[in-house]
């Protein structure tokens, strides 16, 4: 998700700071970030209710290592960006964030621009709120759809478990990859592979009448609740099973989250059926040409950080 940068609401600067926005932009410095660097980064988002995933840092990081970017001052990180190569023709752009002191000082804009070259001539695809679209639409961004975010507690399950829906195994790998490959605009086996097996991780797999994939879903623990994503399955039958599947173990009290293509009224029938609601919007942007995928298939996307 890309909402907090220069554009974003400004706070004052801390007590002392009467610089101008150029000059605080000329004094910062942009490089990659470590994966423990970006743990920092992790925490702005909790800050931001972005309520990621616990784990997210060592399941995103490694799938482009080179892609994500820290503005510096004085040796402290206050800025961010990530841009993930994930093929030749598709990177996704997320985390762009500014300290919330210094916001509007120019600094978000200087590490976008640093960060951005790394996608080269690759299609860039981004989650951005709703206020932020016309900013995005400057840089050559165009919206493609919306997607909303539906949560709290589940007040309503499934009938009976699915027995076509069974714990995500080694041995179901190679065709998970390929289902996935449908339903994403690139390639992404390592960060699949990582995603199915990080701690705290539950996947299950909804398996035809010849045993192949006709979808799967992941569900983890994030900083509040649960979130559940990805949500792809061939049929709305098959993502009914695969929530009530990934939520069975959940109790009354838990909170879930899903992110949702607002367009697919399936998807948004089932969650609001298990009693959830709508919170923010944001919508996805892409700058090059849109990627095809099997849309009818994405009843939940994977994150809104990483695509």
């Amino acid at each position: 998700m890309a909402p907090l940068g220069d554009d974003a609401p400004h706070r004052p600067s801390p007590a002392g700071t009467s610089q101008t926005a150029s000059a605080a932009a000329d004094e910062l410095g942009v490089s990659r970030a470590s994966s423990q660097e970006w743990l920092q980064v992790e925490e702005w988002a909790a800050e931001e209710q972005w309520n990621p995933g616990l784990g997210d840092t060592a399941c995103f990081h490694p799938t482009d290592p080179e892609g994500f970017f820290l503005g510096r001052r004085g040796g402290s990180p206050v800025s961010a960006v990530s841009v993930v190569n994930y093929s030749g023709d598709f990177a996704f752009l997320g985390y762009y964030l500014v300290h919330r002191d210094l916001r509007g000082t120019g600094l978000g804009k200087t590490t976008w621009d640093a960060a951005v070259l790394h996608a080269g001539e690759r299609t860039v695809g981004l989650d951005a709120v709703l206020e932020q679209e016309p900013t995005y639409r400057r840089s050559g961004f165009v919206p493609d759809y919306r997607t909303g975010r539906y949560g709290g507690r589940l007040t309503a399950r499934g009938a009976a478990p699915s027995p076509s829906v069974v714990p995500v195994t080694p041995e179901h790998f190679e065709a998970l990859a390929a289902y996935d490959e449908r339903c994403f605009p690139a390639p992404r086996r390592g960060f699949l592979e990582r995603w199915l097996n990080a701690p705290g991780h539950r996947a299950r797999v909804f398996l035809d009448g010849g045993g192949d994939p006709a979808g799967y879903g992941v569900i983890r623990q994030a900083r509040s609740g649960h979130r559940v994503g990805p949500l792809f399955a061939d049929t709305p039958e098959a993502a009914d099973a695969l929530f009530d599947a990934l939520t069975a173990h959940l109790s009354q009290d838990d909170e879930v989250y899903v992110d949702i293509p607002e367009s697919h009224e399936a998807a948004v029938a089932i969650a609001t059926s298990r009693g959830l609601e709508l919170g923010f919007e944001s919508v996805r942007m892409y700058k090059g040409t849109p990627p095809a995928v099997s849309s009818e298939r994405v009843f939940g996307v994977t994150s809104l950080e990483l695509g």
